[in-house]
């Protein structure tokens, strides 16, 4: 048996509620992203240079999961990922995905998913 990823959190009443205060202070102060992230409540948006290597990443995936005849509904059982997950992952619609994520995603096509540390250029 597989255990869905995606699907509905268990919230406490008093979790609830911070959420919908959280929410109605964003509805009528509409912070802008830089002031979201200089308070804290939100964090640095992935960079433009890890967006492209995830990207790559995905569509090796989408490729891997299409030339194996494998559908997003066989990838789900296979995963445990929702399928409407799964489409947002190849559409690039879910822009920052856990690697443990990633991880049921390649295995379930029978693949690796390998994380590597590498020095950064001078000018980075």
């Amino acid at each position: 048996m597989t255990k869905r990823v995606f699907g509905g959190l268990a919230r406490t009443p008093e979790q609830k509620k911070r959420e919908q205060e959280i929410h109605e202070r964003f509805k009528r102060e509409k912070p802008s992203l830089e002031e979201l992230v200089a308070s804290g409540e939100y964090s640095e948006p992935i960079s433009q240079a890890d967006f492209w290597q995830l990207r790559d990443a995905l569509i090796a995936l989408r490729k891997c999961r299409e030339s194996a005849g494998v559908s997003l509904s066989a990838l789900s059982q296979q995963s445990g990922i929702d399928p409407a997950a799964l489409s947002r992952l190849e559409t690039g619609t879910q822009s920052n995905p856990t690697i443990s994520t990633l991880q049921r995603y390649a295995r379930a096509l029978g693949k690796q998913l390998l994380v590597r540390v590498v020095d950064l250029p001078a000018n980075a």
